[in-house]
């Protein structure tokens, strides 16, 4: 992944509540349909596998709030937002990692409105998903050509 450039963040989302509300904005804005689950509790995230049985909040007595979204149509996004500030973005079967979660939005609305490409070689064959944002920062992440969705190959640049 490479997100590189000057990197000022134009929105802070404190909370997943916050977040997630923000991804019901930018669903809105495209006509997408929307559809999130939520795990509240040390004992249900994904990434507190090491909370005891029957543990729910962090050391510090608080709750962490992780959400998952679907987006419907094409092309598949599915967002995971984690407690940490992060979170898990997948198009169309290509996964980008560590996403900051102030980044969601700007993400979504270049894959949305048509900025994101795929770019492509043919010596040796390479192929990337390229997720464009203001400011010269961007989101790539490696795909296998085999893997090509309609969608994605629709992107190629």
């Amino acid at each position: 992944m490479d997100h590189s450039g000057p990197g000022a963040h134009q929105e802070h989302f404190p909370t997943t509540e916050a977040a997630v509300a923000a991804l019901h904005a930018v669903a809105a804005e495209h006509g997408r349909e929307i559809e999130v689950t939520h795990d509240i509790g040390a004992d249900q995230t994904s990434r507190r596998s090491a909370a005891g049985f029957g543990v729910t909040t962090d050391p510090d007595g608080s709750l962490p709030h992780e959400a998952y979204a679907e987006f419907g149509g094409l092309p598949r996004v599915s967002v995971r937002l984690f407690p940490e500030d992060d979170a898990l973005i997948t198009v169309e079967g290509v996964v980008f990692h560590d996403v900051p979660r102030d980044d969601v939005p700007a993400f979504l609305h270049s894959v949305f409105g048509g900025l994101a490409h795929v770019r492509g070689r043919s010596f040796p064959p390479t192929a990337s998903l390229v997720v464009p944002l203001a400011g010269d920062r961007t989101y790539r992440e490696h795909l296998a050509a085999h893997l090509l969705t309609p969608w994605l190959s629709s992107r190629m640049r």
